[in-house]
Formats: structure tokens, C-alpha cells, sequence
């Protein structure tokens, strides 16, 4: 039995709704905290899907919460508690159960803090019409998928809700929060992507980029202290490839919603609301692979993790 969906802001958790995005819904919890609920929502070319994933939110929980353990020893983190008993008492929702995190609320910095150790998505298309990866010279020569000489820290601006995110350099980034606060994200990001990258490769993936999301919350002593944030290294915000699919000058499968994007793009559909109606066997094949991005990465069972259905 699928366990019930997450439920709508409409409905009373007995909190402010503050903001509903593509797949989260955030509640204030008090003034200095927040409640995030990950709901099983879809989006593909910037599109909500009608359809939910079954177990997405759960999956995305999850990973985040492992990977804010496993990150621990190189950056501090906002969450304070994936369980459910743990909120108040008119949000304990049994249907919340593995799919929120209650969160220490963070000034985020209004930047992507992304890394890249591939040429692969946004900057194979920048590098194959300038020889750029966000304004910064590469070698020459780079075919779709090849490994970069090293992970680069490669910012983004956070566009506003309808708009894209845009590549910008990493002066570009100082610009937007000083030299210091850059210097300090750019040292995290790289750090905890060697961390996660090689975790990944001994669970057989490559870590192609993923995005970090930084933010400043009020320190032991006082004083800002620079934490993560939001989710983590979870197939929405990171490309992970099998190691044994990765082939330079080709795309390797991503293991996200691939299988969802695949079908959209034999569609006759501008990529605007509302959205195709997605056939089963896609929505089936799109929770696999995040269920099995959770299980074999992470190494632990999603039936153990809070939520799962009987």
C-alpha cells in the first residue's frame, strides 16, 4: 500500500505557511525555526507534474539526513530533527512521517554554491560555444561527460520564483556576498564534495556536480556561523552516473528523473502548463531510481527509514 501523500498547504498544520516551491512546503516553527516537508511533487523543464512519485519526499529525507551525518566533520548544518514527535503538537502528523526536517532557520546566501568535477549539463553547453565553464578558461579539447582536472566551484545566482538560475564566475560571486563569505563557501563546497564524491565511487557511482545551498545562523558565541542548508546531494539536486554507464563523449543516465524528461521529449509539448499526463509505467520507473540512488549510495534500506508503507 502507498503510504499518503504529504499534505497541502491548505491544510492545517496549525503553522504559518511560508513558501510552497517545485517539491517543499515550508511552515515557521517559532521565530527561529522551520519546518520543511518534502512532498512526492515532480518537475521537469521547470513544469509540475500532476502526477506524484510515490516515496520521492521520503526518498529525498532521507538522503539529506544521511548526508548532513556523513558532512558533519566539514561543515555544520541547519537540521535539528527528522522526527516527527519532535514538532508541535498540531503538525504530528503520521503522514509526515520521514518526510520533514525541522531546521534551524538560516540567512541564506544568495548564491548556489554548485561543484563540477564533469563537463556535463549546463557547462558542456557553455563550453561547447565558448570553451567556458561559467566564464573561466578550461582546457581545450573536453568532450561531453569528460572528467574535469580537478572539482570546480561554480556559483550561481538564485533567480527569482519563474526564472532560471544563472552561471556566473567566481568574481561575480564575490561581488554578491563579499570576498570573505566566497572564499569561505567555495573552501566548504569543494571539501564536502571530495567527501561525497568519494563515497559515491565506492558505491560504484560517479558524483558528476551537485549544488549546495550555504546559509548563516547565529553561532555558539554569537557570531554568524556559515552552516548547510536545505536538502543535500539528493538526485534533484546532484548528477550522479554509474561508473560502469560513464563514457566520455557520451550522456550516461542519470539516476533522477530521467525516465520522466525522456518521455516528455517524445511528446508535441511546449514545456509549459499544464503538464502532459505521465503513463505509469514512467512513474514507476522514475521512483526506482530514486529509491535505488538512496539504497545503493547511501547503503541503508528505504523500508527502514520513517514512512514506509505496510
Amino acid at each position: 500500500m502507498t503510504p499518503p501523500a504529504a499534505p497541502t498547504p491548505g491544510e492545517d498544520l496549525g503553522l504559518e505557511h511560508v513558501h510552497r516551491g517545485k517539491v517543499r512546503d515550508l511552515y515557521a516553527v517559532g521565530d527561529d525555526q522551520l519546518l520543511m516537508v518534502a512532498s512526492d511533487r515532480l518537475s521537469a523543464f521547470d513544469v509540475v507534474m500532476a502526477e506524484p512519485v510515490p516515496d520521492k519526499g521520503r526518498v529525498l529525507t532521507a538522503m539529506s539526513a544521511h548526508w548532513f551525518d556523513e558532512l558533519s566533520g566539514v561543515i555544520g548544518n541547519h537540521l535539528i530533527s527528522t522526527d516527527v514527535a519532535d514538532l508541535p503538537e498540531s503538525a504530528r502528523r503520521p503522514e509526515l512521517a520521514g518526510r520533514i526536517m525541522l531546521c534551524r532557520r538560516a540567512e541564506m546566501l544568495p548564491i548556489e554554491c554548485i561543484v563540477r568535477a564533469f563537463v556535463a549539463g549546463s557547462s558542456w553547453k557553455e563550453y561547447r560555444t565558448s570553451g567556458t565553464i561559467h566564464g573561466e578558461a578550461v582546457p581545450a579539447g573536453l568532450v561531453e561527460a569528460d572528467r574535469l582536472p580537478e572539482p570546480r566551484f561554480t556559483p550561481s545566482t538564485k533567480a527569482a520564483v519563474g526564472d532560471h538560475d544563472e552561471n556566473i564566475s567566481f568574481d561575480a560571486a564575490v561581488a554578491l556576498v563579499g570576498g570573505e563569505l566566497a572564499e569561505r563557501a567555495r573552501e566548504a563546497s569543494l571539501a564536502m564534495f571530495a567527501v561525497a564524491s568519494a563515497r559515491a565511487e565506492a558505491a560504484g557511482f560517479l558524483l558528476a556536480d551537485t549544488k549546495f545551498e550555504l546559509g548563516l545562523v547565529a553561532g555558539p558565541d554569537g557570531e554568524p556561523e556559515l552552516v548547510l542548508a536545505d536538502e543535500v546531494l539528493t538526485p534533484d539536486s546532484s548528477r550522479y552516473w554509474l561508473a560502469t554507464d560513464w563514457t566520455p563523449g557520451t550522456t550516461p543516465q542519470g539516476f533522477d528523473k530521467q525516465p520522466v524528461r525522456d518521455f516528455l521529449e517524445t511528446l508535441d509539448w511546449d514545456k509549459t502548463p499544464p503538464p502532459p499526463t505521465l503513463p505509469a509505467e514512467v512513474i514507476g520507473a522514475t521512483r526506482e531510481r530514486y529509491v535505488a540512488a538512496y539504497e545503493r549510495i547511501c547503503g541503508r534500506s528505504l523500508a527502514d527509514w520513517p514512512g514506509a508503507s505496510v
